[in-house]
Parts: structure tokens; C-alpha cells; sequence
């Protein structure tokens, strides 16, 4: 059987990535720090990995691109870039939420006997939480915006992820704080990309899910 190739993309949060996995394996990645130029880092990322992967953009079987929660200039970069990539491929695009993102990169023991809260700054005082049972690849339910003070209790063995996970664990007693897991990365999306295109989680299309509706001043 021939591979699965995937092209993951991820400007979500302050850090730009792409990478292409192929059955697993992380065969190019590229990412750079930084909340600013998405748009503008990521086309040369895309075909730099698709170079050093040695394939073309035709032979992908699938696109994904982590949808948020997140920015919104980061995430409507990365959607536009995976869409027309994918469009062009002739192959799916599939959504990757961060939390998925960020839990896929921790260590298979760590997740099996852990549960992990993905937590995101809202950047208003408020933060939007995933909740992954020990071992799910996806939350337990919808991303929840909270205030700090308004988190449920912690289970008794909690992993912290995301760029509000420093700021959270003096409020949630005995959670584990987990720093490499604070931005996620595209090599872990196409993880999770993988077990939705062999339908192994429910499907997600490519459409952003923002860590707070866009301020928008409407006229008049």
C-alpha cells in the first residue's frame, strides 16, 4: 500500500510551522517564532518541505491546517494556503483543532496516563479550554471560554498545555505544567489529520475556530 502523504500547516498561535509526514514519520518540517507575517512565511515554508520530502503537491493525499482556537490573521493564513493547496491537489482538507495539535506531540505514556487541558489566551482576560481524557486523540466535548477563576476543579492527574497554561497552574493544584507543548506544531496536526482521513476521528473541515469572535466596529 502506498503511502499517506499529508502537507500540515499551523499559524494558530505566535509561532508559523509546515511540515509533510508521510505513514507517521515527519519527513520535512520548517517553523519559524513569532505572532507576525504568517502570510507571508508560510507559502515558502509549504514548498520547502514539499522540496525536501522529494514530492509533489499532486501526489498529497490529504492538506490539514490547524483551525484554532487562535489568531485570526494567523489561522485565515494558513486556512487560505491549505484550501487552495488542497484545491489544487485534488485532495481533502482537514481541520486540526490546536488542542488536538498539542496533545498529539506529547509521549504516548505521558497522554495514557494523563489528563490534559489545552489552554488558550484569549488575550481578553479570558482563556478557551480543551479537555482531553487520558489516551483521546479528540476533546471530550466543545472548546469552553472560561474566566480563570471560573476553571472546573482539576482531576488528579492534569497536564497543562498551551500558551495560557503558565499562567493557569498556580490556580489548578497538583496540574502538571508542560512548557514544550505551550505553541503547537504542524508535524503534530498531521498526526491527527491521519487517524480523521482513515476515519478514526470525526471529521473537521477547514474553518477557523477563533479564540474570541473578531472585533469588528460595525458602521453607523
Amino acid at each position: 500500500m502506498p503511502p499517506v502523504w499529508i502537507l500540515a500547516l499551523d499559524a494558530s498561535l505566535a509561532r508559523c510551522s509546515a511540515a509533510v509526514v508521510a505513514d507517521g514519520v515527519t519527513r520535512a518540517e520548517r517553523l519559524a517564532e513569532g505572532d507576525r507575517g504568517h502570510a507571508a512565511l508560510l507559502p515558502p515554508m509549504v514548498e520547502a518541505v514539499l522540496a525536501e520530502a522529494g514530492i509533489p503537491a499532486a501526489a498529497l493525499s490529504a492538506v490539514a491546517a490547524v483551525v484554532g482556537p487562535g489568531g485570526f490573521t494567523g489561522l485565515r493564513a494558513a486556512l487560505a494556503l491549505a484550501e487552495g493547496v488542497a484545491l489544487a491537489a485534488g485532495c481533502p482538507g482537514i481541520g486540526v483543532t490546536t488542542g488536538e495539535a498539542l496533545a498529539a506531540a506529547l509521549p504516548p505514556a505521558l497522554r495514557e496516563s494523563h489528563e490534559a487541558w489545552s489552554a488558550i489566551d484569549t488575550r481578553r482576560g479570558r482563556v478557551v479550554l480543551e479537555r482531553f481524557p487520558p489516551g483521546a486523540a479528540a476533546a471530550a466535548g466543545p472548546a469552553e471560554t472560561l474566566a480563570p477563576d471560573a476553571l472546573p476543579p482539576p482531576p488528579p492527574r492534569l497536564l497543562l498545555l498551551g500558551d495560557a497554561a503558565a499562567a493557569l497552574a498556580p490556580l489548578l493544584p497538583g496540574a502538571r505544567l508542560v512548557p514544550e507543548a505551550r505553541l503547537p506544531q504542524a508535524a503534530a496536526a498531521a498526526r491527527v489529520a491521519a487517524l480523521r482521513l482513515a476515519g478514526r476521528l470525526p471529521s473537521l473541515p477547514l474553518r477557523p475556530l477563533y479564540a474570541e469572535p473578531p472585533a469588528v466596529r460595525l458602521p453607523g
